[in-house]
């Protein structure tokens, strides 16, 4: 009888001893959980939505054609009929999976306008695009592999004030390809670059090479041939929502196209008027400096 009272006794202290253990074990597991949640990345998941409106010329086509080239997490999608509905950008962005928009809004006499946005609540940027030169236009001897990631590289220009640091936070997002992009390869062989300059921020894309092609069998040295395309962009505004709402920063030194044009017109019709004015100024003159008639004139004399 007293070795099998002993017995259950003895069960019963190895039944609590593994549940105490079993108790610790889960909890050391619970930890490794939040330990490794905590060092756990958080994966990129960015996506931009390409679209243009109605009225765009073959460059723009061109330059836009460009930018999904290098850009492989870049879903484009076909024109927008009226300029005057931006508020549907959102919902297209939502429709296509994408958290950033780029916009490219085309107006009279070949202006281009490019609006970057973080959807669907923002920020956004609207930006006036000048000087663009595509690929084909170019003809550099820059190459790379479709769909291959890119470095982004951002002057320090951009620390100095506020507008630059929020679009280079807006850019990162953009021009950044994720690793996990659909069409994107493992190879990091080209370096888009962000400088600013007289306040526009000039775009431009290289490629990077390790060796001299010149001797392809000598020491590997770093350099970068340029591949394009290449634009400048200004700042306009910047908008705290999505292609609207309030404004965060408005460039002051900004001159739309449209004055510039003005005032051209208006420096032709200044000089019109000059010479119109020089003209009767030589009239009036002529008249004033007329000599009067001689009453001994030959002509009058033997008449």
């Amino acid at each position: 009888m007293a070795s099998g009272l002993e017995d259950p006794k003895k069960y019963d202290a190895s039944a609590h001893k593994g549940k105490r253990k079993a108790a610790a074990s889960d909890m050391d597991g619970d930890g490794d959980a939040y330990a490794s949640a905590a060092t756990k990345k958080k994966k990129n998941k960015q996506r931009v939505l390409l679209l243009s409106s109605r009225g765009i010329t073959h460059r723009m086509r061109h330059l836009m054609n460009d930018l999904e080239t290098l850009l492989p997490h870049v879903k484009k999608d076909s024109k927008l009929d009226s300029k005057n509905h931006l508020h549907l950008l959102p919902e297209l962005a939502d429709l296509h999976s994408c958290n950033n928009t780029l916009y490219f809004e085309a107006r009279r006499h070949e202006d281009l306008y490019l609006w970057a946005a973080k959807t669907p609540n923002g920020p956004s940027i609207k930006l006036h695009v000048q000087n663009v030169h595509t690929m084909d236009e170019l003809k550099m001897t820059g190459n790379c592999l479709k769909g291959s990631r890119g470095l982004l590289s951002f002057d320090a220009a951009f620390e100095e004030t506020e507008w630059g640091r929020l679009t280079k936070e807006l850019f990162t997002h953009i021009f950044g390809v994720p690793p996990q992009a659909r069409r994107a390869k493992p190879f990091i062989d080209h370096i888009l670059t962000f400088s600013i300059l007289d306040s526009k921020i000039w775009f431009r894309n290289f490629q990077i090479v390790e060796k001299d092609p010149l001797q392809p069998n000598g020491p590997p040295e770093m350099s970068l041939i340029e591949i394009g395309p290449r634009f400048v962009l200004t700042p306009i505004r910047i908008f705290e929502g999505a292609f609207g709402g309030a404004t965060v920063f408005a460039n002051p030194e900004f001159v739309s196209p449209a004055q510039v044009r003005s005032i051209r017109r208006k420096a032709r019709g200044d000089r019109y008027k000059e010479r119109k004015l020089a003209q009767q100024e030589r009239s009036s003159r002529q008249i004033d400096r007329k000599r009067e008639e001689d009453p001994l004139a030959v002509a009058k004399v033997f008449a």
